[in-house]
């Protein structure tokens, strides 16, 4: 795939995310795609495996976001196999309060599947408004 190709992909999978289509976006992750949440703090690891990032990571988020939760793309830039997405969250906890932050995730697409996310953020924020990621959840890298 081109990385143009690729950029398009992207665009459009997020594009329906941000509207609340997630279907999409699960059915392109590779079933060993790895994600790595960047940085020294709680929810900082590596997770192997499509099962393990959804039940693991989305799975706790969910426990804790309000549904209408959205991830809005703000700009693509596309290199070979890599797609870099700055992205711009509005979301709300359960309890109310607001969780709108800033990424930048880089993603590597082989044969239009995602393979690898690389995801940094406010970690700040992260620990701050969700709390610190659970121990039970955290996968050995």
């Amino acid at each position: 795939m081109t990385a143009a190709a690729n950029k398009q992909i992207m665009q459009d999978l997020l594009a329906r995310t941000a509207a609340g289509d997630r279907a999409p976006y699960v059915a392109v992750l590779a079933d060993d795609v790895t994600i790595t949440v960047t940085g020294q703090y709680s929810w900082s690891q590596t997770l192997r495996g499509k099962e393990a990032l959804l039940r693991d990571l989305y799975g706790h988020l969910a426990t804790l976001l309000a549904e209408g939760r959205r991830t809005i793309p703000l700009h693509f830039i596309a290199e070979d196999d890599f797609v870099v997405v700055e992205a711009k969250g509005e979301m709300r906890t359960k309890a109310g309060v607001p969780y709108n932050n800033d990424y930048c995730l880089i993603y590597r697409l082989r044969d239009r599947r995602i393979i690898e996310i690389r995801e940094y953020c406010d970690s700040a924020l992260t620990e701050r408004v969700l709390g610190p990621f659970p121990a039970e959840r955290t996968r050995p890298a």
